[in-house]
């Protein structure tokens, strides 16, 4: 049977706070999608069991009707929603990473977070909405937030394989950001890889050589490959040495490939200035440390000899050999040359990883995390 087209398909964007979230960029993805999509949750697998609660704490909180109420570190998964006389209201989610809903398995005025027959808040204007190339609203992207678990993966993956079966998703894009020898000043280099032959044909991602220690992306990756579900991984590379903040950037640099893979239209709102304020703050700062400064002109030098090999011959070669075979949307980020500190890798190299606890970044010639989930 032929292989949709991501345009033409139910897709699920799936990303975990944690170890495969360098710089805050998947979950950022995510909560920029979520308030722009009109959608509930649609089910949620509970924390218990999987999520270790001394690292991944709940939190008590007041709900609208001013009972203390817990909210846990459940995964979610938001999605589109329909009901008879409804049609114009609209659920957003736009606290993607908070949602309230202590339910599992529902949907609704309940799972959305409202007492059952609270109006819904008003659907976000066109120019916020994510939309296809003629300027239609997305109607069948689903987004799975969570946080990394810390025990029983597989079981967890089978839960997973299970929702995407439930809800007839036809296609996963898993994110994954990663913390890399990669200079602030030069574009965030994103990789696409997949197990499916089709899918590397039509977005000219390629397959994954890499052994090593995996993460719960890699887990559910497999459960899906193995269950029949096509996949793509999409991992961004951020700069190590900025670690301790948020990385809009990054989070940009996904969006930018989302926008190709799925032929969809995304606002950035606020992230490019974000990005911009980002960038120059770390000017500011390497500019008052020599050392800094110094060590960031290496990376730009060793970025800048990588982009110069891509125009040689063979390299142009190369891409027009994976233009005539994947079509115009082959990706130009993916082949680095052997031995590049660019090249695709993991992005932790925690032996902790099963642990679910947030590491200290790595350092840059440490093995880094599975970049192909």
């Amino acid at each position: 049977m032929p292989t949709p087209s991501a345009s033409s398909s139910r897709v699920m964007i799936v990303a975990f706070q944690g170890w495969s979230d360098a710089g805050d960029a998947t979950t950022e993805v995510l909560q920029h999608l979520g308030g722009m999509l009109d959608a509930e949750v649609l089910h949620v697998i509970g924390a218990e069991g999987y999520v270790d609660f001394q690292v991944h704490r709940p939190k008590i909180m007041f709900d609208e009707s001013g009972k203390r109420v817990l909210e846990w570190p459940d995964t979610r998964l938001f999605g589109p929603v329909q009901r008879p006389g409804r049609a114009s209201e609209s659920a957003g989610f736009a606290r993607i990473a908070e949602p309230t809903s202590p339910e599992s398995g529902t949907s609704g005025d309940e799972a959305a977070g409202r007492p059952e027959g609270t109006p819904a808040p008003a659907a976000a204007t066109d120019s916020d909405t994510v939309r296809r190339i003629d300027g239609s609203p997305v109607t069948d992207l689903f987004l799975l937030a969570g946080v990394e678990p810390a025990r029983d993966w597989q079981n967890f993956a089978d839960e997973i394989v299970e929702l995407v079966d439930v809800w007839a998703i036809d296609f996963v894009i898993i994110l994954g950001s990663m913390f890399s020898d990669a200079p602030h000043t030069r574009p965030i280099v994103t990789t696409v890889t997949s197990e499916n032959e089709a899918r590397r044909a039509e977005t000219g991602a390629v397959r994954s050589n890499y052994e090593g220690p995996a993460g719960i992306s890699s887990v559910i990756d497999l459960a899906l490959a193995e269950a029949g579900i096509e996949t793509l991984s999409l991992w961004a590379q951020v700069p190590h040495y900025v670690h301790s903040t948020p990385s809009p950037k990054a989070s940009l640099a996904l969006l930018d490939k989302l926008e190709e893979l799925l032929d969809i239209v995304i606002p950035r709102g606020e992230l490019l200035v974000q990005a911009n304020e980002w960038e120059a703050n770390i000017n500011r700062i390497a500019e008052a440390d020599e050392d800094m400064s110094r060590y960031i002109r290496k990376l730009e030098e060793s970025r800048d000899e990588e982009l110069a090999a891509e125009t040689t011959g063979d390299a142009i070669a190369l891409e027009f050999e994976k233009f005539l075979k994947g079509g115009p949307r082959f990706a130009r980020d993916l082949d680095f040359p052997a031995g590049s500190p660019d090249r695709a890798a993991s992005p932790d190299p925690s032996p902790n990883a099963n642990t679910g606890e947030d590491e200290d970044p790595p350092a840059p010639d440490q093995a880094r995390e599975d970049p192909t989930a």
